[in-house]
């Protein structure tokens, strides 16, 4: 038997409207005072009005911090974790994209001690104790509810991740309900994302099991048959669920079997352009699954099936085509931007782009073709 060690979230609750649940959930952690963190958008969409309501009729005294930025800075965070002291909070729950969930991770960590942000960068680093801690996913794509890794934009530009198995919360709450209404180009982007989580956690060479495997090729079932769904019909509840529970097991498999380089070339694009996350994986992905090809033709062999269910191929060279074939044609029609430049890249930002991927080692090392400073450049260059 294979040596190997999982962990992940340790309450899963999915649901149709769970959110109004999120009173009572408080009450069993024994609170009274709830920091609720989301973003400006979700407040403007009248998405947290319910949820609040309910938890206001549970008795609990709410405090909203709905300030979350996107790829949320450092001052972001730390404004977060004042506004939880100042309120003494005894529960955090986020509610909203990946930003916001990994806000509430740090926040829960932070806002009870003394240690600072900027020396938790990087692994295990991070001490306890923290807050009880809520997640509340809005969109099927981050799985930021049921990983240890919370991501923040440094002054500097640069992507720092805090990873430590504190970050798990206690509760992940799965409420599809939420994920409607969301636009097109969202919904598509984040559920890229979420593919990615997918195949990266298949291919990588580091920390790769049997449980991450079988969470993986679930989670891009899942995906696969129902991403065009959810574009064509919004307000389908069940491809939403279908969709938001692919997005967790994907998040659980990579949350055990690390990501690689197609998230290690998109976080420069986010911290220097400001590119959406999802955005960012879905420019760089079939650029790195082709040069992968020669190293993970048996593994995307093995994901063509998760994809196109039912079709029988000659050979491991063909069904590796056929998924890199399937992925492309998906990314291809999805409603957002399918070139660097659209993003505001010109060739002038190539090598800085080049420069702070090389930088991003600890999810590199878990590729499996090695990349060298030309290969990254060259990615890039496909797709300006």
């Amino acid at each position: 038997m294979s040596k190997f060690i999982f962990e992940t979230t340790a309450r899963v609750i999915c649901e149709i409207d769970g959110a109004l649940r999120l009173g009572a959930l408080c009450r069993e952690l024994k609170a009274e005072r709830v920091l609720l963190i989301s973003d400006p958008g979700l407040l403007r969409a009248g998405l947290l009005d319910a949820p609040l309501q309910a938890m206001r009729d549970s008795g609990l005294q709410v405090t909203l911090y709905s300030d979350v930025q996107a790829d949320p800075p450092a001052a972001s965070v730390q404004d977060a974790v004042e506004v939880a002291r100042q309120c003494r909070a005894q529960v955090v729950i986020g509610l909203g994209g990946g930003s916001s969930l990994d806000t509430a991770k740090l926040v829960a960590l932070l806002c009870g001690q003394t240690q600072f942000l900027e020396d938790i960068y990087g692994i295990g680093l991070a001490k306890g104790p923290r807050l009880p801690l809520i997640q509340v996913p809005t969109t099927a794509g981050t799985g930021s509810e049921v990983t240890a890794v919370a991501i923040v934009t440094t002054p500097s530009h640069e992507k720092k991740g805090v990873v430590s198995p504190l970050l798990y919360p206690d509760i992940a709450l799965l409420d599809a309900r939420l994920t409607v209404g969301l636009p097109p180009a969202v919904s598509a982007m984040t559920g890229v994302d979420a593919m990615v989580h997918a195949i990266e956690a298949y291919t990588s060479v580091h920390k790769k099991n049997v449980l991450s495997d079988g969470l993986a090729v679930q989670a891009l079932t899942l995906l696969a048959a129902n991403m065009d769904r959810v574009l064509a019909e919004p307000d389908d509840l069940q491809a939403r669920s279908d969709m938001l529970l692919g997005s967790m097991l994907a998040g659980m498999a990579f949350a055990n079997a690390p990501v690689a380089a197609v998230h290690a070339l998109a976080y420069p694009l986010g911290g220097h352009f400001h590119v959406p996350h999802g955005l960012s994986n879905a420019l760089v992905l079939v650029p790195v699954l082709n040069f992968n090809r020669s190293a993970a033709e048996p593994l995307y062999a093995q994901l063509a099936a998760a994809v196109l269910p039912g079709q029988r191929f000659a050979s491991a060279a063909e069904a590796c085509d056929g998924f890199i074939d399937f992925m492309t044609r998906l990314v291809a029609r999805m409603p957002f931007a399918q070139r660097l430049h659209e993003v505001g890249v010109t060739p002038e930002d190539l090598d800085r782009l080049t420069d702070d991927a090389l930088k991003v080692e600890r999810l590199l090392i878990n590729n499996p073709r090695p990349l060298d400073r030309d290969d990254i450049y060259s990615i890039y260059a496909s797709v300006l």
